[in-house]
């Protein structure tokens, strides 16, 4: 079930006329085995897409054993980038453990999503899009203040909601 071959095309096209900036998202952190009976979903937080980081998440508390790990995640207008400042560990294996951000949007926002590999020191195996929402699998990897993850986003030119 990997996804992330499918849509991690290389960006070798024309830049695609759409944005990330100034789209309200949504990020979470879900863990599953089965998408509609989730380990753990953590709280949603939502922002409209601007300058600087736009999420920095905390843990949340135990649920069901398993916790949110420190993450910032920076957006730009056509840039996912994911670090790590505190501790270190490995991501609980599940069928999908990690990150969605749900952009508000009715059209298929990710015309092609490519791991940087200059900016990322993350082996990311799986990442998908579905409709405005894109998924990324961190499940078993490990994560500290040395792990990276950038991603070069073709976005379509939906219009913003």
């Amino acid at each position: 079930m990997i996804r992330a071959l499918a849509l991690a095309l290389a960006l070798a096209g024309p830049t695609a006329a759409g944005t990330l900036e100034g789209r309200l998202v949504t990020f979470t952190v879900e863990t599953w085995d089965q998408r509609e009976a989730p380990y753990l979903r953590a709280r949603g937080r939502t922002v409209t897409v601007g300058r600087g980081v736009e999420f920095g998440l905390e843990p949340e508390g135990l649920t069901g054993g398993l916790d949110v790990v420190p993450v910032t995640v920076e957006i730009g207008p056509s840039r996912i980038e994911l670090g790590y400042p505190r501790g270190r560990g490995r991501f609980f294996e599940a069928a999908f453990n990690g990150y969605v951000l749900r952009f508000e949007t009715e059209c298929a926002l990710f015309e092609a999503v490519a791991v940087d590999p200059a900016g990322t020191t993350m082996p990311v195996r799986e990442i998908w899009a579905e409709t405005g929402a894109l998924y990324i699998n961190v499940s078993g990897l490990d994560y500290g203040p040395e792990a990276r993850l950038a991603l070069d986003i073709e976005v379509a030119d939906c219009p913003l909601s």
